[in-house]
């Protein structure tokens, strides 16, 4: 297969599926819309799993697993969650199969295995979750109760794209019960700023916190807080989401506990996640025409090491200074991968580490071991460097948060430079077709008003920023009064 990939400016949504599947992040499967993750994909899932974990297990969260499937009554039993993912379900309804007896070699569906009850595959864990809290909660003294899972859900999805959209994809879900309300809120609110605080330290991806409008909540909230991105083809991108519940599955599930007075009361509940889709938008925050960048902080290798030499005897002498560079480097918890593959060039391995978006790379020659210097090459502005091998370790460290806050700050000039406010419809639409990005307008803050303009230009209210001020205005669309902007932009 070439390595070569379609350019962003020509065709954006190809040079993406091209970039995922050149460097081995994930294919297609026999399954429709579900995806395999390849190695190096799932390398950078088990180190953002393993930052996030740490994140949230510091604030006090701990880890639990629950069942993949969800008795019907059960999914049933909050109105609104059900009635938001109904549409996404993949149902069981039978527990055995049978050799089918029209056609030799085949199988069949036992018609005599049916389930008593339907089982969802869960498209989310509410329904199961707060059904076990029930016998988990019955005093003041089992609250806070700050659980998470690491899992897969099952979305039924038509319309399928690798890591963005898939039938199934993996998640961590929250899932908290308080004793008050505020409690809830605080809760909802420490989840949204730990998700930015991981999309900005480690990502390198600045995010616009704030809460949805009433029409994009989560099924089953009274309140969704979000974390906004802009990916570089102008689409905002929903990388996080933390929800606000009230009392509604408490209701539904009848999860009640003593207070200190004495008194039985409903709990109080969030739910959190992000799940794969983070890796979708790593690739288009900061990759190039020459494939990803990742940065170091989440890159499965953050060196790359490649001999270049004529003969065993060069490769040898070679190789016994990298050990002593990998060692030193290694020390300073820095992933480093040298290779002496004999099957490939030099310039072959320098475009798949380039392909694959590794953050720095080392060549060492037989001249760099007369001079006792090395050529460092970063993956972000492609510059080059001739170091001597005494100061490379220290040399790489530096590097490596020098990239990473170059990744940062470019992706932040980026978003900043596609902030557009509005104060007419007609500026709303050329600013949504021309240059893309989020635009700030004012709302009247009715459905009907946000449904009409998603009809007109496919632009929705990414969130209500958090930092937006209260200021009096007049809706770009009605005329009708507006308390504050908004930001609309065309998303994934």
């Amino acid at each position: 297969m070439s390595k070569k990939l379609t350019k962003r400016a020509e065709d954006y949504s190809k040079w993406y599926n091209e970039i995922i599947v050149k460097a081995d992040l994930a294919e297609n499967s026999a399954v429709r819309g579900c995806m395999v993750i390849k190695p190096y994909g799932f390398a950078i899932w088990e180190n953002m799993q393993k930052e996030l974990d740490r994140m949230f297990k510091e604030t006090g969260h701990q880890n639990a697993y629950f069942p993949l499937f969800v008795p019907k009554s059960l999914f049933e039993a909050e109105e609104k969650n059900a009635e938001g993912f109904a549409k996404e379900c993949a149902v069981v309804t039978h527990y055995r199969l049978q050799n089918d007896p029209e056609k030799e070699g085949k199988l069949r569906v036992d018609p005599e295995a049916k389930l008593e009850e339907e089982l969802i595959v869960r498209p989310t864990s509410e329904a199961i979750i707060w059904n076990t809290y029930k016998g988990w909660i019955q005093s003041y003294r089992d609250l806070p109760l700050l659980i998470n899972q690491w899992a897969n859900v099952v979305r039924w999805e038509m319309r399928t794209r690798l890591f963005l959209r898939t039938a199934e994809f993996l998640w961590q879900e929250g899932h908290t019960a308080h004793a008050t309300k505020n409690e809830a809120i605080i809760e909802s609110k420490l989840m949204q700023d730990i998700y930015a605080k991981f999309a900005e330290k480690f990502m390198a991806m600045p995010v616009v916190k704030g809460f949805k409008s009433e029409s994009e909540r989560f099924a089953g909230a009274e309140e969704t807080y979000t974390i906004e991105a802009l990916m570089q083809d102008g689409k905002a991108l929903q990388a996080g989401t933390s929800h606000f519940l009230g009392q509604n599955f408490a209701k539904a599930f009848d999860v009640k506990y003593t207070s200190k007075e004495g008194k039985q009361e409903y709990v109080w509940a969030t739910s959190w996640g992000v799940s794969t889709r983070l890796i979708g938008g790593l690739i288009m925050t900061h990759s190039d025409d020459l494939g990803l960048v990742l940065p170091p902080r989440l890159a499965p290798i953050q060196v790359a090491i490649i001999p270049i030499y004529k003969g065993e005897d060069q490769l040898t002498l070679i190789s016994e200074k990298v050990k002593i560079i990998v060692k030193s480097l290694r020390e300073k918890n820095i992933s480093v991968k040298f290779d002496d593959r004999d099957t490939f060039r030099p310039g072959a391995k320098f475009a798949e580490y380039e392909l694959k978006g590794v953050p720095v790379r080392i060549a060492i020659g037989n001249r760099d071991m007369e001079n006792n210097t090395a050529e460092v090459a970063r993956r972000d502005t492609l510059e080059k460097q001739t170091i001597s091998q005494d100061q490379l370790s220290e040399y790489i460290c530096e590097l490596l948060e020098e990239i990473q806050q170059n990744l940062f700050n470019r992706a932040l000039s980026f978003r900043n430079d596609h902030i557009t406010e509005v104060n007419s419809f007609k500026e709303f639409e050329e600013v949504i077709e021309s240059k893309g990005g989020f635009v700030s307008a004012h709302w009247d803050g009715t459905i009907e008003t946000e449904n009409k303009i998603k009809e007109l230009t496919k632009a929705t209210i990414r969130c209500i920023p958090n930092k937006g001020k209260e200021e009096l205005g007049t809706c770009i669309f009605t005329g009708e009064k507006s308390l504050r902007k908004v930001l609309f932009a065309k998303a994934y």
